[in-house]
């Protein structure tokens, strides 16, 4: 049975018992994001989310939909014409302490981007430099955020991250274009764990592979997290994908999350009707409703 609300995703009421008791780590209220051209788009509309400490919540929808723009946001990213004209953004920190990211600039947002939230982008495997080696980009993180590590300490950090995310350290010496592209986005989950942050926001970070190394990413990533506790907020049109990976998901359209719910109510009872549509446009592998799930298993992570 639908439930309907008046304001806000539809949801089922277990989804409140699901997130009972867990602690937040970013809290969105309200957001709302604009793209000031002529006439005026509307990108991102009253948007609200809690991520919780250790979780992965999926945010789904399709492209144009108001996702990447929603985590620009969120890691005050946006450039213009783009411009966030409503809503909050709180940090809680581990320390205690909730930041304001909103109100950050300067020296003070440099600091807070990297090592509380870190970013996998969209596109991460041309995101690379291609004229310096890898080595000199991971010191670039370090010299900017932990000026006072010695470079002995730099590349121990530096060997210790590729062994984390499967690359052979020895690779710290090479450039961009002598790695293929699963290593290139190894390398760039790399850089984004190289501060320990509490949240990463990753964008789309699978598109442009073939499914053998995508599975391959994901399993490390599922890895990393189970073993450094950090938050991940993934974004991604691929439905099947975040039921497979996400403790919850989001689903966004036309810059709304319309639903919101635990990965096993998304997939056996979805609330909107875009949500059905979204699951009813992979095909299946073998006839029956659900069969382009990768495992007969849980839908929450169970899979990888």
């Amino acid at each position: 049975m639908t439930t309907a609300l008046t304001t806000g995703p539809l949801t089922t009421p277990d989804h409140a018992q699901a997130i009972e008791g867990l602690a937040p780590v970013l809290t969105a209220r309200n957001v709302s994001i604009e793209y000031e051209v002529d006439p005026p788009v509307k990108a991102v509309k009253e948007v609200s989310l809690t991520l919780h400490r250790g979780e992965i919540l999926g945010l789904a929808g399709e492209s144009g939909c108001g996702k990447t723009t929603l985590a620009y946001g969120i890691n005050q990213l946006l450039k213009p014409p783009a411009l966030r004209t409503g809503g909050e953004i709180v940090f809680h920190d581990q320390d205690g302490t909730d930041i304001d990211v909103a109100t950050l600039e300067g020296d003070a947002l440099r600091a807070f981007r990297w090592d509380k939230i870190s970013m996998v982008f969209q596109g991460a495997m041309n995101s690379l430099n291609p004229v310096i080696d890898i080595k000199a980009q991971l010191f670039d993180v370090f010299t900017t955020h932990r000026p006072s590590m010695t470079k002995t300490e730099k590349l121990e950090r530096s060997r210790e991250l590729l062994q984390l995310v499967g690359v052979d350290p020895n690779r710290l010496n090479s450039f961009a274009h002598e790695l293929s592209g699963g290593m290139r986005q190894r390398v760039m989950i790399a850089m984004a764990l190289a501060l320990n942050p509490q949240v990463m926001i990753m964008d789309e970070p699978t598109t442009a592979l073939d499914v053998v190394v995508q599975r391959g990413i994901l399993r490390e990533i599922m890895r990393l997290r189970e073993q450094f506790s950090f938050a991940v907020v993934f974004i991604t049109h691929d439905l099947p994908l975040l039921l497979e990976i996400s403790d919850r998901i989001a689903v966004m359209r036309h810059g709304e999350i319309v639903e919101l719910n635990t990965s096993a109510n998304i997939f056996t009872r979805p609330q909107h009707e875009y949500t059905r549509k979204l699951l009813a446009s992979f095909p299946s592998l073998t006839g029956d409703r659900g069969s382009f799930v990768r495992s007969g298993e849980s839908t929450e992570g169970s899979a990888l």
